[in-house]
């Protein structure tokens, strides 16, 4: 047994089925938790996701409190004050959950040279562990391949084989390359806590705000319990954004406070609860691609598509980001995010695909406006669901497959209550009327006290003249490639 194991927290806030603080608290007779505040990472996060992050941050220190500790919080480079918090506790070995990102995976290696370093100075070149786990994802990256060994490109087939591999006991990554079973246990009553010296919660940026959810792995279990109670209408409502009709998972799920496999129990046997969980398959999915293709990030899966003509007007573009693009769906949609940082996901493609095939604008420009205002930003979803739209990445929406807006909204948001909630100018518009306000006869636009160009924006394109011109680009760049 160790002596003294520091719990590298990390998209991991619980201490529920949490594989690194389970292993750590059976191997170790103290256990300091630790959370590093990543300038680098704070700095392109927006306001909600800071704000979420102080209250679960809170919630996990109260979780700690309970057991007699408290969290140790350090505001640095992981690479250097992970290990000055190893030498300063005299611990002995470091465990954390794996993150399939590129970016968490160049940091982890910088931590990995780090505590080599630190184990040359202070251990006679003893080895200090670094023990990381997959309590971040249902199954680990590589154990759903194809017969080839890799990753399929098609999420259906992936699907399948998801659904059918049994799930391994936690595993311990860096101990042991092989893959064998590491021990779980439950925190004995008798541990005793390493409490450290802790920065004050409130100084964190947003601790003062209040969160997109209460914060806490008690509150997301709760936020479980309403999906399961909901997974029945999932089917037949997930597409309205009128309605309260999705999981409302994703948040807990990116910050870790809530496991993935306890959410994938939770739903598999209930009602419409097959639904779901086959989004957790997707997320999974996503993160193993980006651990098998971390260019990704900046470059399709296609390479033809790496010669695409983009237009990237910069004016469109505001427009996009503001929600003034006198499409009523797509400005509710982008007021939605820039107000709470969440947006349902029907209309994250609906938005999405109008900014890449009606405006033209680079697909990686939106994931990076995405991925910094989400609340639940997260790289290996955003990224996939981005080059999904874009049509170029695995298994992607063709590239002629061009979601109409209006077409959309009034599929979707029937009766424009979505709408209206975000578009305020609009709420006098009749139901007829209240997704395309620019083809609206001038005597109802007046009876509506909305005047186009004035109290909202025309289009600021015309979505069949921008259909042919982007299928015109992608077919020439086909044809080049």
């Amino acid at each position: 047994m160790n002596d003294h194991g520091v719990v590298w927290f990390r998209k991991d806030l619980r201490l529920i089925d949490n594989p690194a603080w389970d292993t750590a608290v059976g191997a170790c007779r103290r256990v300091t938790a630790l959370f590093v505040v990543d300038p680098a990472v704070m700095d392109l996060a927006g306001p909600h996701r800071r704000t979420q992050l102080a209250a679960h941050l809170r919630a996990l220190d109260e979780d700690l409190q309970a057991l007699g500790g408290r969290l140790r919080l350090r505001s640095g480079d992981p690479a250097t004050v992970v290990p000055q918090v190893m030498e300063e506790a005299g611990a002995d070995a470091l465990y954390a959950n794996a993150d399939a990102a590129p970016g968490s995976r160049r940091r982890d290696q910088r931590v990995f040279r780090a505590l080599d370093s630190l184990a040359a100075r202070t251990h006679g070149d003893q080895p200090v562990p670094f023990h990381t786990f997959w309590g971040t994802l249902v199954v680990p990256p590589r154990s759903v391949t194809t017969a080839k060994g890799d990753v399929s490109q098609v999420f259906t087939p992936f699907y399948k084989r998801w659904r059918d591999t049994p799930w391994d006991p936690w595993v311990d990554q860096r101990t042991d390359p092989d893959r064998s079973v590491a021990e779980v246990t439950r925190p004995p009553a008798s541990a005793a806590w390493g409490t450290g010296t802790t920065t004050t919660l409130g100084d964190l940026p947003g601790s003062g705000d209040d969160p997109h959810h209460s914060g806490g792995s008690r509150a997301a279990l709760g936020r479980l319990d309403a999906a399961v109670q909901r997974a029945a209408r999932y089917s037949d409502e997930r597409d309205r954004p009128d309605l309260a009709s999705t999981s409302e998972l994703s948040v807990d799920l990116h910050f870790g406070t809530l496991s993935p496999r306890r959410a994938a129990v939770a739903l598999r046997d209930v009602p419409g609860g097959a639904a779901i969980v086959r989004q957790l398959a997707w997320r999974d999915w996503y993160a193993h691609l980006l651990w098998e293709h971390p260019r990704l990030t900046r470059h399709p899966m296609r390479p033809a598509y790496e010669a695409l003509q983009w237009q990237n007007d910069n004016e469109e573009f505001e427009a996009w980001c503001a929600g003034t693009t006198g499409y009523p769906i797509v400005d509710a949609g982008m007021r939605q995010l820039a107000a709470t940082g969440w947006m349902h996901n029907r209309v994250r493609m609906i938005v999405a695909s109008f900014l890449v095939k009606d405006l033209l604008v680079d697909w990686r420009w939106g994931e990076a406006h995405f991925r910094r205002l989400l609340v639940d930003g997260d790289t290996t979803q955003n990224v996939g669901n981005w080059q999904w739209v874009a049509g170029t990445g695995p298994d992607a929406a063709p590239y002629f497959r061009i979601f109409n807006p209006t077409t959309q909204a009034k599929k979707f948001d029937p009766d424009g209550d979505f709408v209206r909630s975000w578009v305020p100018e609009l709420v006098n518009l009749p139901r007829a009327w209240i997704h395309e306000p620019g083809a609206a006869p001038d005597r109802v636009l007046a009876e509506a006290g909305v005047e186009l160009g004035t109290h909202y924006p025309r289009p600021i394109v015309d979505h069949g003249d921008a259909r042919q011109r982007t299928l015109a680009v992608y077919q020439h760049t086909r044809e080049r490639g």
